[in-house]
């Protein structure tokens, strides 16, 4: 299978797990790391079209500071979390793969063959 993408984070057990699945498939995906490449607007909308979630669905709460800047708060806006995840690339939730057949939010690390 061609074209399939993971958004990961090395650091992340879950993430290297499930770009592990990938291969051990036979499926060499590109990999983008997102906490060096950051997001852009444009990327961040059109993932979480792709995903059928919100922003706050894909908020990253563990671990990060989702909670200090007010982020967990329930009037904490789409907008807002967008802008926060925009610049804090470490609040969105990992591993994220896309293939043809969808996208998904990899956690547990074997929904990957849901997309396969």
């Amino acid at each position: 299978m061609s074209d399939v993408v993971i958004y990961h984070n090395p650091a992340c057990g879950t993430s290297r797990n499930t770009l592990a699945l990938l291969r051990e498939k036979g499926i060499e995906p590109t990999v983008v790391e997102y906490l060096k490449a950051g997001w852009t607007r444009p990327q961040l909308e059109g993932l979480l079209k792709r995903l059928g979630l919100t922003a706050r669905d894909l908020l990253r709460v563990r671990g990060t500071q989702a909670h200090e800047l007010g982020l967990t708060d329930p009037v904490a806006s789409d907008e807002a979390l967008i802008a926060a995840m925009i610049l804090d690339p470490i609040l969105v939730e990992r591993p994220i793969v896309v293939t043809a057949k969808g996208a998904a939010v990899c956690r547990p690390a074997d929904l990957v063959l849901t997309l396969l």
